[in-house]
């Protein structure tokens, strides 16, 4: 798949204080990238420097080829935006508002019905063309933001918290276009609302104090969040060599109170087995939990002790 876009040993300093830190990540055709930070690591600096509002102290930022600093008018091109707050006229109807849209991201006149048309149908928007921006819901409003940033085909698609005050029925249809979007082109998705991340991206980032803690494939995360280790309590309990010594099993915590938790590879299932082997041995069995992480405890495990950066 084709690359679309290269961050390569990203940083920002303001004065001597490092904001971000030696960021590098790419982004293929096709993937959404879930790019999450607590208030403060170095997220929306990052998006900046990627989107061209502001300038690395090192590093490079390619979109689909074009350098950021050496090529900014066809870096730029090839970018499609939507802030936290889109940048809407209430004052003028849909297409009103995307033909002024189009006609700033250099779409040529012979095109500009068609850019348009084909942006109000990716975002149904079709029905609602000749009304007020004022007029409609903060639904329709996100969905007319979303249409702006893809009316000139840009390669990249970045999208910031981009579901922030709808209704659920709207969070719903918005998460549905990110990833209809997202067959077409490269997304980054920004937001803090984990959730979202699970249901709309093909690949998680998590930086936090100016660095990346965490870049990977959602099925990889998935992964990370079935549960690995075993707590189970027990009434007479074998030498803990016997427990160390199950199949599977890598290592065995003693938690005091005849608890022990297990770890034990993620792929295998080792609750139903241990519960037999229990029964056989006489080893009286109290209790026995499947410890699950969630997506919000691996969250904060890796952005323990957050400073304040941005």
């Amino acid at each position: 798949m084709t690359t679309l876009i290269e961050v390569n040993k990203l940083s920002r300093q303001f004065g001597e204080h490092c904001v971000v830190d030696d960021v590098s990540f790419f982004l293929k055709k096709g993937e959404v990238l879930g790019f999450l930070g607590p208030n403060g690591a170095g997220k929306s600096t990052t998006m900046k420097m990627i989107c061209g509002t502001l300038a690395p102290t090192l590093g490079s930022v390619k979109i689909n080829g074009y350098d950021m600093l050496e090529q900014p008018k066809l870096a730029k091109a090839e970018l499609g935006c939507l802030p936290e707050i889109p940048p809407l006229y209430p004052e003028l109807t849909v297409d009103e508002f995307l033909h002024y849209c189009a006609k700033l991201h250099g779409v040529s006149k012979p095109s500009l019905k068609q850019a348009v048309d084909h942006g109000k149908e990716k975002c149904a928007l079709t029905e609602v063309g000749d009304r007020l921006i004022g007029n409609l819901s903060k639904g329709f409003q996100q969905r007319v933001g979303i249409a702006q940033a893809i009316l000139h085909n840009p390669s990249v698609v970045v999208l910031d918290e981009p579901t922030v005050g709808l209704d659920p029925m709207q969070i719903m249809e918005i998460r549905q276009l990110i990833r209809d979007l997202g067959k077409e082109h490269s997304v980054i998705l920004s937001t803090h609302i984990l959730s979202e991340v699970q249901q709309s991206c093909s690949r998680v980032q998590i930086i936090h104090q100016g660095k990346l803690v965490l870049s990977e494939g959602i099925d990889d995360l998935t992964a990370r969040m079935t549960s690995s280790t075993l707590k189970v309590q027990l009434r007479q309990p074998p030498e803990l060599a016997d427990l160390q010594a199950i199949n599977a099993v890598t290592e065995v915590d003693l938690l005091g109170d005849q608890h022990f938790r297990l770890h034990h590879l993620p792929e295998h299932k080792l609750a139903e087995e241990f519960a037999e082997l229990a029964v056989k041995n006489h080893w009286g069995l109290l209790h026995l939990n499947e410890e699950k992480h969630s997506m919000e405890e691996i969250f904060i495990s890796l952005t323990k002790d957050t400073e304040i950066n941005e």
